[in-house]
């Protein structure tokens, strides 16, 4: 599948859910930011330490 027909698909499901289930999202939302936090974490730090690595090329920069 393509990559808009997946985003569509996904659309529609979350309109859907929305929709004719709002109470239920609602009740799940203090849980929904519960697990947002280590989410973003998780993919705002990548993963701790490799984007402190330095490169050769980086030293030459820093040095000047």
């Amino acid at each position: 599948m393509t990559k808009p027909a997946l985003i569509a698909i996904y659309a529609l499901a979350a309109a859907f859910l929305l929709y004719w289930h709002w109470r239920h999202v609602l009740d799940a939302l203090p849980f929904l930011v519960v697990l947002a936090c280590p989410l973003m974490h998780l993919f705002m730090h990548h993963g701790h330490g490799h984007h402190h690595e330095r490169r050769p090329d980086d030293a030459e920069k820093h040095d000047v």
